[in-house]
């Protein structure tokens, strides 16, 4: 392997330029092989805006484009940007709740990425924006050596991260597009307090919202202070209220809603 002198010369060399994500992706394969590359800013309340990606067409439809039209808001990486996670490098396990991958975010959506693993480094970056790189496995996890590997390599990251993108946020083109996007979308918060309409009350509202995030009975009785026979109370009458009777269902119905909303 290179040594990191070798590795961070031609990356600062880019900075600035066009081909800087390219060759921070390609930078990161040699410490250790991964499939692909996507890096998303997060600006405040606004739908991600991918800054670069590797994938294929047909792969891209479904991480890129129907990301952007609504299950971002149930993404761990999403969610963690929200919650202004500490800046460094985390697998998605080590964000998403107790139940994540037998929720229905990752049913009805993460699972048909295919992916085995997906890590992300988190760079803040000035005006409220996280840019998160994300490198995926097709195949299988990162092991405990190559997710070393990569967290050595954090410093470098950040620091050419935030030259690069150091100023997002404050771009008039990327703030006009994320005031606009705020508009359709506001926040996490907002999506799920008027999902259902007057249907739900404002409990039930709560209920969804950490059901469909990946929480089990158990962890939402937690959060809002409540047994998880209560939970389960609440979430047959939501199915009963909006007429269905899956999760999957309410998955759905919540981004309808959501495309709805922003058409």
């Amino acid at each position: 392997m290179k040594s990191l002198i070798e590795m961070t010369g031609p990356l600062i060399d880019d900075i600035g330029s066009e081909i800087f994500a390219k060759t921070l992706s390609d930078t990161l394969k040699t410490i250790t092989p991964f499939d692909y590359t996507v890096i998303f800013s997060y600006l405040g309340t606004a739908r991600p805006l991918d800054l670069f990606d590797n994938f294929p067409s047909i792969k891209r439809k479904v991480f890129v484009e129907d990301y952007q039209e609504g299950p971002y808001l149930l993404d761990p990486f999403y969610l963690a940007c929200e919650n202004n996670v500490a800046p460094g490098l985390y697998r998605i396990k080590d964000l998403a709740p107790d139940r994540f991958f037998q929720g229905e975010y990752y049913q009805n959506y993460y699972a048909r990425t295919g992916l085995a693993e997906e890590i992300g480094y988190f760079i803040q970056i000035p005006g409220n924006t996280f840019v998160v790189v994300s490198l995926m496995r097709a195949e299988k996890a990162f092991s405990a050596k190559a997710f070393r590997k990569l967290e050595e390599f954090w410093p470098v990251v950040r620091a050419v991260c935030l030259r690069h993108w150091g100023y997002l946020s404050t771009k008039s083109g990327i703030d006009k597009k994320n005031h606009s996007n705020a508009m359709i979308h506001q926040s996490i918060a907002f999506a799920f307090t008027n999902f259902g309409g007057g249907i739900l009350t404002p409990r039930e509202k709560q209920v969804v919202e950490f059901t469909l995030k990946g929480h089990s009975a158990e962890a939402v009785g937690r959060i809002l202070e409540i047994s998880p026979g209560t939970v389960r109370i609440h979430r047959r009458n939501v199915y009963s209220k909006l007429q269905i009777n899956s999760q999957g269902e309410l998955f759905s119905k919540f981004i309808d809603a959501l495309v709805m909303g922003s058409s």
